[in-house]
């Protein structure tokens, strides 16, 4: 019997899981004998086409079927060397990403309970996100290492649904959750006056209940009901138990995607390009507002206080909110980036089936493209927020290292000014939802 005969499709699915057939199991699939194996390898060459476009199937040397490029059976030592070093530098990407996730997330959980004027409406979902992004790292990212490096899934059946739907879940609620921050910024900047009674605590409780209920509804009760996929891939998992695949079928895949990634992600476009130009209008009133106050204080120099007070208190609320929806646009921003071709691929992977195929190596690179994100919010906010920055050296211990002359000014300012903890009585100012920090909350014991 000649190997030539087998062939084998790539589905397209949710993630890039698609197993390697296992020796054995295709071994008794096609009936194929030990000797008719000796024989095919030994006086056949393999081929890597066919006239209808399908693949395929070579015999690899590690014993599982796999594609050939070649039309020789020749052993290249350099081969099994080049593949080891493969995995070690795929390995350590992967962890590096796991424990970077990990230690950033918790970062920022730990510097909101921590501070408590961090504790505002907007940071409500900032937490949330970095607890969806925490548990990526934990529940769905050491799982699919496993497969990646291992090429197989060693963990059972009930393990292989839950991963999948986490992998769902968790990806799911990310942008549900930078959806209700733009809804929140939004506010925030266009409507400053009504802020705080449109958006309070018990609303914002709302929206991230409705956001993981969503998350759950779209993951969890599709795979356990079996919704997700046809029957044709269930057989095939059931047979081969060294396989998690999550192959999805076209229903599934555009309902999934629209709820998981492109109407979230045209809403935060429309919010976002409406913020940018309301951002633009502010700012030019920012620069007038700083003329008529330093008018003020000309006029004032006989200490009679003036209504500039008002306009430096406006001016000052007006920049928070510009730095606060510049750093989320680029949170969103990297989001977007990151998953935008991964749900490409799944779209069109799903809907073409083997009219589209692709590399194997893609859809891993797709998948932890992904998961790479959940590592770099954490980084943008140490980068771009000034407040959260201060935490984090607050909570590493980064801030009792002297500062000399070596240091920006806006470093030794920042320490100056939290030194200094005697003026804690300042005035509230009515946004209390502003990302800012106490002086007295950053120097508790």
């Amino acid at each position: 019997m000649n190997l030539d005969a087998i062939r084998v499709r790539k589905e397209g699915g949710y993630n890039s899981r698609t197993p390697v057939l296992r020796l054995n199991n295709l071994l008794r699939s096609a009936r194929i004998t030990e000797t008719d194996l000796i024989l095919a390898v030994g006086i056949s060459s393999y081929r890597t086409g066919s006239d209808d476009g399908r693949e395929s199937v070579g015999l690899s040397m590690s014993g599982n079927f796999s594609d050939v490029n070649s039309t020789t059976t020749d052993f290249d030592p350099d081969v099994g060397s080049l593949s080891a070093v493969g995995l070690v530098l795929r390995g350590m990407a992967m962890a590096a990403i796991m424990v970077g996730a990990i230690f950033g997330n918790v970062l920022v959980i730990s510097s909101v309970l921590r501070f408590e004027r961090l504790r505002g409406i907007t940071n409500f979902f900032i937490v949330s996100l970095a607890f969806a992004d925490l548990l990526v790292a934990i529940l769905v990212m050491p799982f699919n290492a496993s497969m990646e490096i291992s090429g197989k899934w060693v963990f059972g059946r009930t393990m292989c649904d839950i991963f999948n739907a986490n992998d769902v879940l968790f990806s799911t609620a990310s942008i549900l959750h930078l959806c209700c921050i733009s809804i929140d910024r939004y506010i925030a900047i266009l409507h400053p006056l009504q802020y705080e009674t449109k958006m309070t605590q018990s609303r914002a409780l709302c929206m991230l209940g409705v956001t993981w209920v969503s998350s759950i509804l779209i993951s969890y009760i599709p795979v356990y009901s079996q919704l997700y996929t046809t029957e044709e891939n269930m057989e095939a998992l059931i047979q081969d138990p060294d396989s998690c695949p999550f192959i999805v079928n076209k229903i599934y895949a555009g309902v999934s995607s629209s709820v998981s990634f492109w109407i979230p992600c045209l809403i935060m476009v429309c919010l976002y390009a409406r913020i940018f130009m309301e951002a633009r209008k502010q700012e030019k009133m920012i620069q007038t507002s700083t003329l008529y106050m330093h008018y003020s204080d000309l006029r004032n120099s006989n200490g009679v206080p003036l209504d500039g007070d008002a306009h430096r208190s406006e001016r000052r609320r007006m920049k928070r909110e510009h730095k606060a929806a510049k750093t989320l646009g680029i949170i969103m921003g990297a989001f977007i980036m990151c998953f935008l071709p991964f749900f490409t691929w799944y779209v069109a992977t799903t809907m073409c089936r083997a009219v589209c195929p692709y590399p194997p190596i893609l859809g891993s690179v797709l998948f932890w493209v992904g998961y790479f994100n959940s590592c770099l919010n954490p980084i943008i906010y140490a980068y771009f927020n000034r407040e959260f920055r201060t935490a984090f050296k607050k909570l590493l211990r980064l801030d009792r290292i002297p500062c000399d002359a070596g240091c920006d000014p806006t470093t030794r300012a920042l320490n100056t000014s939290y030194a200094n903890h005697n003026v804690v009585n300042q005035v509230r100012e009515p946004c209390n939802h502003a990302v800012r920090l106490s002086d007295s909350s950053l120097h508790r014991p």
